[in-house]
């Protein structure tokens, strides 16, 4: 690991100053970036840690939705999430191990949008706004390709905002070594349609299954996506699973979504 300097602000105000810096980079979990920088892959001067920041931790109720500040570490999420987003909360206690889930933090893992993390998930389905330091992003318009966001160069995320759907539920198939998601699906059903978000599958990272969404806001049953079908022309092929085997999980674990969901 390359020689750095460490900053932990405790406001935002001081965390954007921070991160003027040249060669600044913010730290949130550390989950993925400090392993990187152990490789020696990255490189940062200056680590700005964001974790003492207090109005970018918790989680409430608000407008908007349930309002969850990004430093706010998975198991945090995980157990006062539960009352109001229930679905959400399942997915944060699911994450990695509880070493995981007590440092990992949800800012760092939708700012480093991996391809086979949780949290993107859950942000697509919920029709999410992302919050920055800057301006608010609809999560339509975040995601935009594997490790890819509409982040800027220095731009942070402060909280993330949840619609709270009528009914909601995550299914993942883990890679039982790395507990990330060889592929999952977050199906979230609002009084005006319903939304299906897959994760750990494809290419392009996070997506939404359009089709399925169109059939389930007519039909919130199984039954409704018995006849579709997903292609495996983008989805990722690996040792854990092929293109095929991926696709095919995507249908089985909506399925299995709508039916945890009722």
């Amino acid at each position: 690991m390359h020689n750095f300097e460490f900053v932990k602000p405790s406001s935002i105000a001081d965390a954007v100053k921070a991160l003027a810096a040249e060669g600044a980079q913010p730290l949130s979990g550390g989950q993925t970036l400090l392993p990187t920088m152990k490789q020696r892959l990255a490189a940062p001067e200056v680590l700005v840690s964001l974790t003492g920041i207090a109005e970018m931790q918790g989680v409430c109720m608000g407008e908007g939705g349930l309002h969850v500040g990004a430093a706010t570490p998975h198991a945090v999420v995980a157990r006062e999430a539960a009352p109001s987003y229930p679905a959400l909360a399942a997915l944060a206690g699911g994450i990695g191990d509880p070493a995981v889930r007590n440092r990992g933090t949800i800012g760092g893992s939708v700012a480093n949008n991996d391809p086979a993390a949780c949290y993107p998930a859950a942000v697509l389905a919920s029709g999410a706004t992302v919050v920055t330091d800057r301006r608010r992003i609809a999560a339509d318009d975040y995601f935009q390709g594997m490790f890819t966001t509409a982040l800027e160069e220095g731009e942070f995320i402060t909280q993330v905002i949840f619609p709270v759907p009528q009914a909601a539920a995550y299914v993942k198939f883990n890679q039982p070594a790395s507990r990330f998601a060889l592929t999952a699906v977050f199906v979230a059903r609002f009084a005006d349609g319903v939304r299906v978000a897959v994760t750990g599958a494809s290419n392009n990272g996070v997506f939404r299954w359009e089709e399925a969404e169109a059939a389930l806001s007519a039909d919130f049953s199984t039954a409704a996506i018995s006849g579709l079908s997903v292609s495996d022309a983008d989805m990722i092929s690996d040792l854990h699973g092929s293109a095929a085997y991926r696709a095919n999980l995507v249908k089985v674990l909506t399925g299995r979504a709508v039916n945890a969901a009722h």
